[in-house]
């Protein structure tokens, strides 16, 4: 066994290295062909989830197969290998069997213990070996990966530490209440029909959404997806599907949105949500009660905590409403507070107003005229190019404006992302993406079955690698018995020849003496290598047998490959 395994996954690469690498379901397929028609592996098959790209092969060099699988990858995933290369992390024979075990299990998943890469698993070996790319090696292997996922989850509480992403992102969404009171009654949006975006909708489902809306550019699909969802005994809500084109009149009506496509750019750009929100916060545009709520508290800013004079006050042709801040003491009257809101022209007037000299002599023994109108001119200068007034006095307090309740709720599960991640500064939005379920998920505790998980992988490794190990040496014990039965059938033949006159009875024993004598001679040895082979560094002993014996290779090899024929014939589909 010579499995290799090249990958890189969310313990060794950001989301945004992961996002640039994602690979279409096409480039899978290619990938896998370009892998073995590479002459270091025989054998390949690639696992691809929204956390982790990883390309097992059987190889027959592991250097060699380690630079072609990393280049393949990087080939595929439109990556530089140099800037791939820091993230790639590389396995070999039972480390790699140990990872792939580890991950089957969910105990390498962002949520630990998430069962869903089961599926991913099983979907990569149904692409294997439709394409042939599988041979003993990758079914043994992956089979055995998903009876050991399923024997964790069977055996200890493993569920208890994860669950799904699509369940752990909308306890995100739900912002540490419960889901099922938080999503009571909303409308759902779900974009995408693959099985995440199934598992997400029959999540909402359960969760009791009042509507749920699939979209998916295959309208057949999520027809049916919706007739799932519509007629399921644990599932029954109002769905309907609708196509692509419609996603953006369904985002206005839409209370939560999750997402998850094999598209290639942005399916929602922060613009589409940006409208899809207008009017449904308080302060957005098309909220008139709000937006003038907005504009007055921009006027009485000053008023509220602006300083000026009295003296001033009294003037006539006073650009700023100086009336208005009479009393306040602290600042004078080219403070940011006084000029708030105003813009590059009005405060050229207030300058020029300074410059005339009405200012208040209070303020003008403290500072003559002409820098404070050199100075309104510089602050208007500034309030053109970046927008604000710096203060140059005592700095005013600052109000906290808190931040309004979401009115719409993303969830992006699609790698790379489907929802503009400049959707995170939206008011009244919140958006639950992979990135963010990254970082989640780094703080949720570990349950204490996930180190009996690790036993139970532990085992299933060891018992593996024997199995595959004395599953090696057997085409080599098979071809010295084959060898034994021709040396025996050659010397009954030469006996026959010098004794013509033995009957058929006396031809018998004397075959079978012959027999039993060779049998016992083989038995003790071939059970013996058999044992040893089973051992970790027991691959030797199949070439001390062949070597020791004078075995022909090809005849070796012939019964090699007669055992792959009969196990993909008798292989359930």
């Amino acid at each position: 066994m010579s499995l290799l395994v090249v990958g890189l996954s969310h313990r060794s690469a950001p989301v945004s290295v992961l996002e640039q690498a994602a690979l279409s379901a096409d480039a899978q397929f290619k990938l896998v062909q370009d892998t073995v028609a590479a002459e270091p592996a025989t054998e390949a098959a690639v696992l691809a989830t929204c956390n982790r790209i990883e390309l097992y092969a059987d190889v027959d060099k592991f250097h060699a197969g380690v630079a072609e699988l990393s280049t393949l990858l990087a080939q595929h995933s439109g990556v530089g290998l140099e800037e791939l290369t820091p993230y790639l992390y590389v396995h070999y024979e039972d480390r790699a069997v140990h990872h792939l075990f580890s991950v089957a299990c969910g105990l390498d998943s962002m949520v630990v213990g998430e069962g869903q890469i089961l599926g991913q698993i099983k979907d990569s070996l149904a692409r294997a070996q439709e394409l042939h790319t599988a041979g003993k090696l990758l079914n043994d292997l992956f089979q055995q990966a998903l009876r050991v996922g399923k024997r964790a989850h069977s055996e200890t509480g493993i569920d208890r530490a994860g669950q799904s992403l699509v369940t752990f992102g909308l306890e995100q969404l739900a912002a540490g209440g419960a889901v099922e009171e938080w999503a009571a009654g909303r409308r759902a949006l779900v974009i995408g029909a693959g099985s995440m975006s199934s598992l997400a909708a029959a999540t909402l489902a359960r969760a009791g959404v009042g509507e749920i809306v699939v979209a998916n550019r295959t309208f057949e699909r999520a027809e049916r997806l919706a007739r799932i969802l519509t007629e399921g005994d644990d599932t029954a809500v109002s769905a309907r599907a609708v196509r692509m084109d419609a996603v953006p009149g369904e985002l206005t009506r839409a209370d939560v949105v999750v997402s998850c496509t094999g598209a290639t750019g942005l399916v929602l750009p922060a613009d589409s949500v940006a409208r899809a929100v207008e009017g449904r916060i308080e302060g957005t545009p098309g909220d008139p009660e709000a937006d003038t709520g907005a504009r007055t508290a921009v006027k009485s800013a000053p008023a509220a905590t602006a300083t000026g004079t009295a003296g001033a006050a009294a003037e006539e042709n006073c650009p700023l409403d100086l009336a208005a801040v009479q009393g306040s003491t602290g600042f004078s009257v080219h403070g940011e507070a006084a000029v708030a809101g105003l813009d590059a022209a009005t405060l050229e007037q207030h300058g020029a107003w300074v410059a005339g000299g009405t200012m208040d002599r209070r303020d003008s023994a403290r500072r003559s005229p002409e820098a404070d109108a050199e100075l309104i001119t510089a602050l208007a200068a500034t309030a053109a190019t970046v927008g604000r007034i710096p203060e140059l006095r005592k700095p005013e307090p600052v109000a906290v404006i808190p931040r309004p309740a979401p009115a719409l709720f993303l969830l992006d599960l699609a790698m790379p992302r489907d929802i503009d991640a400049a959707v995170h500064r939206l008011a009244g939005v919140r958006l639950v993406d992979i990135e963010s379920l990254a970082e989640a998920s780094a703080d949720a505790p570990m349950a204490a079955d996930v180190d009996q998980v690790r036993r139970i992988v532990s085992d299933e490794v060891a018992a593996f690698g024997a199995a595959q190990r004395a599953a090696h040496i057997t085409p080599t014990v098979v071809a010295l018995r084959t060898m034994a039965a021709d040396v025996v059938a050659g010397e009954i033949a030469r006996l026959d020849g010098r004794l013509p006159d033995l009957d058929e009875r006396q031809r018998g024993e004397i075959r079978q003496a012959v027999h039993r004598v060779v049998d016992k001679l083989l038995h003790a040895p071939t059970v013996r290598v058999k044992q040893l082979a089973a051992e970790p560094g027991g691959a030797g002993y199949a070439d001390a047998l062949r070597t020791l014996f004078d075995l022909d290779p090809e005849t070796v090899a012939a019964v090699s490959r007669a055992g792959d024929s009969t196990d993909k014939k008798d292989r359930p589909a």
